[in-house]
């Protein structure tokens, strides 16, 4: 069998390529780099929005795993985001359908709900979140991804390709949440916690709500998104009200995150396994990122879809990493 993996060499990409080498996969990976060498697959340079350049490459593929993309507001602007993402992924079903692909798996976002970089507070209608609840998308980003997801259903109705849109939060690798930094503040994050849920019910409610109102009013300013250039890098250890910090950054992810390796199971059981249609699907690890207890965070992201349809289980835990 053979894949196609559209940013094959980036960091989902390349635990993404090795297992599927692994598991005995052909492998051939696009993207725009020079000189990329990838371990056991081939790689060829690619554009997605070329569309004759990405036939070519899908020529001979029996599924193609989508994951080549602007991956958040900040990195460019607007207009740039939404057409990379969005003419991209339709170039890559287009391709597929013209080839007879009918199985393509595609990365999406936790934020084609519209959650990181929302413009405005979160108000969930219902918990756990699933695939079900309402979007409501504020920025290039999430809007391009909310549009991804549609373009999978589009390609289902029209030509019968299945497809998973794996709805990824911040995916990361074992070494970087064992750095010291990141630990350090895991730990302030608890603690603050511990702190505000012994406080009075009115004085947590005055704590809660400052920082509701201080969210709101900086994030109106479109603070994370690209404008002349990148935004600075939020530092999660300067002077700022820690509960903002908390509030206004940590509860948009929902405390959802996946390690590295789960993503890439993911993607392969959404190539592998048995199922028609377009869904969307929430992957993330089964323990929220702080390792803090769920009945005072709430359980805010269901993965059932996930395990039901495709049969994803986290095997490494984020929140238990020491």
């Amino acid at each position: 069998m053979k894949v196609l993996i559209t940013g094959g060499a980036g960091h989902i990409g390349k635990a993404t390529t090795e297992r599927f080498i692994k598991h005995g996969w052909e492998v051939r990976v696009i993207g725009l780099e020079d000189g990329i060498e990838v371990s056991g697959a081939e790689f060829v340079r690619c554009d997605i929005l070329d569309y004759d350049d990405l036939r070519q490459q899908v020529s001979g593929c029996q599924a193609i795993v989508h994951l080549a993309a602007i991956r958040g507001p900040q990195l460019a602007p607007g207009h740039e985001v939404f057409e990379v993402n969005v003419a991209g992924t339709f170039n890559v079903f287009e391709a597929a359908a013209a080839e007879g692909i009918r199985r393509v798996v595609q990365a999406s976002s936790i934020n084609a709900f519209g959650c990181a970089y929302s413009l405005i507070d979160i108000a969930p209608k219902y918990l756990p979140i699933d695939e079900d609840h309402p979007v409501f998308t504020t920025d290039p980003y999430s809007y391009s991804k909310e549009i991804i997801e549609d373009i999978g259903r589009y390609y289902w109705r029209r030509g019968g390709i299945s497809s998973v849109a794996l709805r990824f939060p911040g995916v990361y690798n074992r070494d970087h949440l064992q750095t010291e930094k990141y630990r350090q503040y895991r730990e302030r994050s608890r603690v603050l916690l511990d702190e505000i849920m012994v406080l009075p019910e009115a004085e947590r409610q005055a704590r809660l709500d400052s920082a509701r109102q201080h969210t709101v009013e900086w994030r109106r300013q479109r603070p994370l998104e690209f404008k002349d250039r990148p935004p600075e890098p939020l530092n999660r250890h300067s002077g700022d009200d820690p509960l903002w910090l908390v509030y206004g950054f940590d509860r948009f992810n929902f405390w959802a995150s996946l390690d590295v390796r789960d993503a890439a199971q993911s993607i392969e059981k959404g190539v592998m396994a048995s199922y028609e249609g377009a869904h969307a699907l929430f992957v993330n690890d089964s323990h929220n990122s702080l390792g803090y207890d769920s009945k005072c965070l709430v359980r805010l992201v269901s993965i059932a879809k996930a395990r039901e349809l495709i049969g994803f289980e986290p095997e490494y835990s984020v929140g238990d990493w020491q």
